[in-house]
């Protein structure tokens, strides 16, 4: 028996040309599964947001401290030392006195912008010369190695070890409390933190190649460390000097409530503080309004430097992605 016939092979449509691509235009976008609510939600924008918000706030926080300070020769004040017994201790925001006055009628603003002045100038030049001083000695043990690194890390532990306050009344008793001494102990005392921070980061760029480049080209060792390592790691050295700043400001101010800081007629935040203790029952703007603008001086600072240090390892990241 035979099979049926096949049917003949239809043949197929042609295929349709290609529309060329118009110009300047690519592949149509393929939907994302990733919303703008997720985006907003996601742990790196937080924390960009978060680090926005640390430097608004400190820097707003700082300036309302800084600028009134930086001011206070040109500000309508009474003097810092003008006495009026008339006027003993009267309550804020009586008789043009926004800060009243204290037990000698001084203004107390007056004095407090006027202390500033002595406190803040103490404590850039002491950050200053600790940052110096701890640049240099952390990028020499981290560079070189072998005895400088053994010399300097066994000073900054044998520091670290005293008691830091306890060390500061020493040396202010042996020496005299005097602007320059109170500067240089603090200077003393807080070297060891960049220090530690310095070797560290020296560390790590002595290993990468361009240092290696460097050697290659026969540049001295001294020029390799001043001319490309340092350059390299000073931005992370100056915010840890940066919040270093609100800790030289609160030893001052320790030192000068324990009658130990810069002596009369230097109206220190922490001898405005003491000079003021014994009335904080019955005017307690002596020690509250005072102590409020050390503590927004101290949050700004370190609120900035957060701020500064997360953006600066945020770009770090990106950079190396």
């Amino acid at each position: 028996m035979k099979g049926a016939p096949e049917p003949p092979a239809v043949p197929e449509p042609p295929a349709a040309p290609e529309r060329p691509a118009e110009a300047g235009t690519g592949p149509a976008p393929r939907p994302s599964a990733v919303t703008a609510r997720d985006l907003a939600r996601a742990t790196a924008t937080r924390r960009r947001r978060g680090a926005r918000l640390k430097l608004w706030v400190g820097a707003v926080c700082t300036l309302l401290v800084v600028v009134p300070v930086a001011l206070a020769q040109v500000l309508p004040l009474p003097g810092a030392n003008d006495q009026d017994l008339s006027r003993r201790r009267l309550a804020p925001l009586t008789d043009g006195h926004l800060f009243g006055t204290d037990q000698l009628g001084r203004d107390v603003l007056s004095r407090v912008l006027h202390g500033g002045q002595v406190s803040l100038s103490v404590g850039v030049l002491a950050v200053v010369v600790s940052g110096l001083i701890g640049v240099v000695a952390g990028a020499a043990a981290g560079y070189y190695g072998r005895w400088v690194d053994t010399v300097v890390s066994r000073l900054l532990e044998a520091q670290m070890s005293l008691p830091l306050l306890m060390m500061l009344l020493l040396v202010v008793a042996l020496f005299g409390p005097s602007v320059t001494v109170i500067t240089c102990v603090i200077a003393i005392a807080q070297w060891p933190e960049v220090a530690r921070l310095t070797r560290s980061l020296v560390l790590v760029e002595r290993e990468k190649p361009y240092v290696a480049a460097a050697r290659v080209l026969g540049l001295p060792r001294i020029a390799v460390l001043t001319r490309h390592v340092i350059p390299n790691i000073v931005r992370q050295a100056s915010l840890v000097v940066l919040l270093l700043l609100a800790q030289a400001v609160l030893l001052e101010s320790a030192l000068s409530y324990l009658g130990a800081g810069p002596q009369r007629p230097f109206a220190t935040w922490g001898r405005i503080i003491s000079d003021g203790q014994d009335y904080i029952t019955t005017s307690w703007w002596l020690v509250t309004l005072p102590g409020l603008v050390i503590v927004l001086l101290v949050v700004g600072v370190n609120l900035l430097g957060d701020g500064l240090r997360d953006r600066t390892r945020r770009r770090a990241t990106e950079g190396s992605r």
